[in-house]
């Protein structure tokens, strides 16, 4: 098998996938600005010209020209960003962003070439340095407004996963959990919205459904089989239903998880090119996320398990493909 390097995606690939993805935040960028004010779109605006710039400065110093048309550092740093509290301040989203297309992006050669969902390496980076900022949230209130500035007089609260990691479980109604209606990251939260957005992106082809279907299923058979709600996680699997079946349904849909598989999970530099290794991708992830979700420091780990998973993403692809040569099955790329 050819051990060439990884060669950057040609530009015309981008100018569908990462749009696309541009245009699909709005929506989520919309609900949060209901829930939280005006104070949602000048972060969000604020992480778009940061990504701009960043992109512009490299252009310039490798004496290239600028593509007008490249919008993958605007997708990433609108994904990370939605990620975020609504209180966060401007100084850790540029920070992020920049983390997420100088380092993660442009250090690897740019468009294609990167390893890590950048992303993912600007959500880790803002985590690891400021989680009193990334991992307390206020509470929604349609129509109110947070300050657009200083936010230090804001009530904040726990996320339903620190409740989870408690062993308990939240009292989040399934309509608040389906709309976004409780504190957590300001556009990660609106399922209903992030489900649409998920079926406009297969109609246009942008996603597959292989590694999102067998992410969320691995996250879900996790959480079923093994809830963290103290002895339950021992009992035999078809005992205590009502609290299992709960405690997936807060699990997958709360924490990111569906926000990661719409959105993160899918990007073809870091997406695995067999349709076979997709899936077996998906089931990894889906595992590493929820051990990061119940053992890791923070509670929101789906990142960190996605930069621990596409470390060996090339290596699961090579392995799927010599399995299959082996059996005589025919290499077909997604």
């Amino acid at each position: 098998m050819s051990t060439k390097p990884k060669q950057p995606a040609p530009i015309h690939e981008d100018l569908g996938m990462h749009t696309d993805l541009v245009y699909m935040c709005l929506p989520l960028i919309a609900m949060a600005v209901c829930f939280y004010g005006i104070r949602v779109a000048l972060l969000c605006g604020t992480a778009v010209i940061t990504a701009n710039l960043c992109d512009r400065l490299v252009a310039l110093l490798r004496r290239q020209k600028y593509e007008k048309g490249e919008w993958s550092s605007e997708a990433f740093a609108l994904l990370l960003t939605l990620l975020m509290p609504a209180t966060v301040s401007y100084y850790v989203v540029i920070v992020g962003v920049l983390a997420a297309v100088l380092l993660a992006k442009e250090a690897f050669g740019g468009y294609g070439a990167y390893p890590f969902h950048p992303a993912a390496v600007g959500y880790a980076v803002v985590a690891v340095s400021w989680p009193e900022q990334v991992f307390a949230y206020p509470q929604p209130n349609l129509f109110a407004s947070l300050p657009l500035g200083s936010t230090k007089g804001v009530a904040l609260v726990e996320g339903p996963s620190h409740i989870l990691r408690n062993g308990g479980l939240p009292t989040i109604s399934t309509m608040d959990l389906a709309l976004g209606n409780y504190a957590g990251p300001m556009g990660a939260t609106m399922l209903l919205v992030i489900l649409a957005c998920a079926l406009f992106l297969l109609h246009r082809r942008r996603i597959g459904v292989a590694a999102p279907l067998c992410f969320v299923g691995a996250c879900l058979l996790v959480a079923f089989l093994f809830p963290r709600l103290g002895d339950v996680a021992w009992s035999m699997p078809w005992s205590h239903l009502a609290e299992r079946l709960a405690a997936a349904k807060y699990e997958v849909g709360s924490g990111g998880i569906l926000y990661a598989a719409v959105f993160l999970i899918n990007d073809p530099a870091t997406l695995p090119k067999n349709k076979v290794s997709r899936a077996v991708y998906g089931l990894v992830l889906g595992v590493v996320a929820m051990m990061f979700r119940y053992y890791g420091s923070y509670e929101t780990g789906v990142c960190f398990a996605l930069l621990a998973v596409n470390s060996v993403s090339g290596w699961i692809d090579r392995a799927i493909l010599r399995a299959m040569n082996r059996k005589g099955v025919v290499r077909r790329e997604a």
